[in-house]
């Protein structure tokens, strides 16, 4: 294919002004525009990269990244990899984690005892963190993986379908959490160590410490808990992190389903803005539990929804629930060190309508410092993002509205009283300074090579159906049931500074389906590659971009040839999309993290629907981590 580079290699472009510039990348990208219509034509100036550069990576080039052959789009209840490629199953719901736990049993015996020694269900968001040599390197072949369990299917988890007893809501809290397991590598082959003195289950007995603005706050405060310090537990924990220093970040995502009330009038509109409603009929846990009703337990839901830090290689630490990061729905928290030494955290609040986030700590990292660097995410400045643009070419400039009590309008006057009220009311506030309302904002990545940041908007059913969620640039399509992926660069490469500027990496869609519009999806997408719902995302150390789904997999309609969920792996520098992975019937495909050498790398499939990964007559369907290695030994997706 012939590069944008010969249309300008005649010219000496140090020498060109801007607009000549411009008009010869213009005419180049007529022909490859990233996204239908060349709506992606004036987006190339936006990034650091030297104007010929950007030129010349937009012309979708053949990928010198992606060294793997695309696989087709599946229905099988199978994993499916490209050819020179094999997976295995490293641990699935219900195997045994603590000392003491029993095999899991598939006619659904274990009890809520059983179920807190053994790997919780719904794994998703996950991190390997290798040990340390006395020389300081790090150990390729020893490894503790710490992993979310984000919900529970009563389906599958309870023997009558549904929670009917005080067990049974035991059981269901202990599924949930975290799971952190020892790993050792032998012939090639990772497994987890049974009973390792690292191992880990943290669930909803967990005790935790709340640090931050909020921590001892009246809203916080429980006649279980009078200091407003200390909780049990953390739920729904769907993606999560990492930080310098070791520690590991996990996520509460949609904690409002395991609250209910007696009363409507129990729940307060600060509540019902989270989702929490009256006589909830799915978990049950205010039922049995009055911890979770809040007719008994007002306060209760202010301690949930927020990030979590913990140790993984200290089995007795207390995790730490940061509450300077603000209380939404989280997806994930995307850790940044800035050039300066601030840390940044970029977060998405994962529901229809809702907002990106960053915050900025007030104290900067000290390499080798640790004890001082886990205080970093206690104190520090919340911000929401606001992006501005051109509708036609879906880029643009942003900005960050700090969200401190006393600026922007979070006054005593507008109802918040102080900054724990801001912190504990995030969404209310963000509504406040006017944010933009975003189609469900779920994982936050970087590119470890120029600090570009995507975050994947997977869906929004109420784009354009809402007076407060009209159509913008960032967020283009009415009823968006296919999603897209929107990327940032700070100014000046300083993610500390007010503004960015933004484009659309890609539109997801059909274009089998749909032809000439955007709903076809960017012209990266076509019959090959297509998906829905980008959910799950992240880098590897060469600069591939990991993209998974959490989509409809009905393979009809909208959506006909998609099949089941997947993994893409992409360049951002050419803008090509191949498929690499495809899950099992009904499955997610979640969470992900390599090996330090890139060459092995750990999947999360959640709530399969078949038979998967046991394959037995009258078995459960168990969600699963999977290891996925090369037949060579290479690096993953590489050539």
């Amino acid at each position: 294919m012939k590069s944008i580079q010969s249309d300008v290699n005649a010219q000496d472009t140090d020498a060109l002004d801007r607009t000549g510039f411009d008009a010869l990348v213009d005419k180049a990208l007529s022909r490859r525009s990233l996204l239908k219509g060349g709506m992606a034509a004036g987006m190339l100036g936006f990034f650091s990269l030297s104007p010929v550069a950007q030129a010349v990576a937009a012309a979708l080039e053949p990928s010198r990244l992606l060294g793997f052959k695309a696989i087709k789009a599946s229905t099988d209840d199978a994993i499916a990899l490209p050819a020179g490629y094999r997976s295995s199953i490293l641990m699935s719901w219900g195997d045994p984690v603590l000392p003491g736990a029993p095999e899991f049993d598939h006619k659904g015996g274990n009890s809520a005892a059983d179920q807190a020694l053994q790997f919780g269900d719904n794994t998703d968001g996950m991190a390997l963190f290798h040990f340390r040599r006395p020389d300081g390197s790090n150990d390729p072949d020893r490894a503790v993986l710490a992993v979310n369990n984000e919900y529970c299917n009563y389906k599958y988890l309870l023997q009558n379908g549904e929670a009917l007893t005080r067990e049974d809501v035991d059981k269901a809290k202990a599924a949930h959490g975290n799971t952190v397991v020892e790993l050792v590598r032998e012939g090639g082959q990772w497994r987890y160590v049974r009973d390792s003195k690292l191992n880990r289950r943290i669930h909803l007995e967990t005790e935790m410490q709340l640090t931050g603005p909020v921590a001892g706050h009246a809203l916080v405060q429980t006649a279980a808990d009078p200091d407003g310090r200390k909780v049990f537990g953390t739920v729904n924990n769907c993606a999560n992190g990492r930080t310098p220093w070791g520690t590991y970040l996990t996520c509460e995502e949609n904690f409002q389903g395991v609250f209910g009330a007696d009363r409507d009038e129990d729940v307060p509109p600060e509540q019902a803005r989270y989702g929490i409603k009256a006589a909830e009929d799915r978990y049950r846990w205010w039922q049995h539990d009055d911890r979770f009703n809040l007719s008994k337990t007002p306060n209760e839901p202010n301690r949930f929804g927020w990030i979590v830090e913990y140790d993984p290689f200290d089995p007795q630490s207390t995790p730490m629930k940061r509450t300077a990061l603000g209380r939404v729905k989280h997806e994930n928290a995307e850790l940044v060190l800035n050039k300066d030494g601030h840390v940044v955290v970029y977060m998405g609040d994962d529901e229809r309508g809702e907002h990106i986030y960053r915050f900025v700590s007030k104290n900067k990292f000290v390499e080798g410092q640790d004890a001082m660097n886990r205080t970093l995410l206690e104190d520090g400045t919340l911000y929401v993002a606001q992006f501005n643009g051109d509708s036609d070419k879906h880029a643009g400039r942003g900005r960050w509205i700090e969200l401190s009590h006393g600026k922007n309008g979070l006054s005593v006057e507008n109802g918040f009283a102080d900054q724990a009220d801001v912190l504990v009311h995030t969404r209310r506030a963000a509504k406040q300074v006017e944010a933009t309302t975003m189609d469900r904002p779920e994982w936050v990545t970087h590119n470890p090579h120029n600090g570009q940041v995507y975050c994947t908007l997977t869906n929004n059913k109420h784009r354009g159906n809402k007076d407060e969620q009209p159509l913008n640039a960032a967020n283009p399509r009415a009823s968006n049931h296919y999603g897209q992926i929107i990327r940032w660069e700070a100014k000046g490469g300083d993610h500390t500074a007010e503004t960015f500027d933004w484009d659309l990496y890609l539109i997801a869609g059909n274009p089998t389906v749909h032809e000439g519009n955007l709903y076809a999806g960017s012209d990266a997408i076509t019959a090959d590659n297509m998906f829905n719902s980008p959910d799950g995302l992240g880098f590897d150390n060469d600069g591939r971009l990991w993209i998974q789904t959490d989509g409809d997999d009905s393979n009809a309609g909208d959506f006909a040839g998609m099949g089941n969920n997947q993994m893409l792996c992409g360049d951002p520098a050419t803008g090509e999309i191949r498929r690499f992975m495809v899950g099992p019937v009904g499955a997610e495909v979640t969470g992900l993290t390599f090996s330090d050498d890139c060459k092995t790398m750990f999947v999360g499939i959640q709530h399969p629907t078949g038979a998967f990964p046991d394959y037995l007559d009258g078995g459960k369907p168990r969600s699963s981590i999977v290891v996925v290695t090369r037949e060579d030994g290479g690096v993953i997706g590489a050539a």
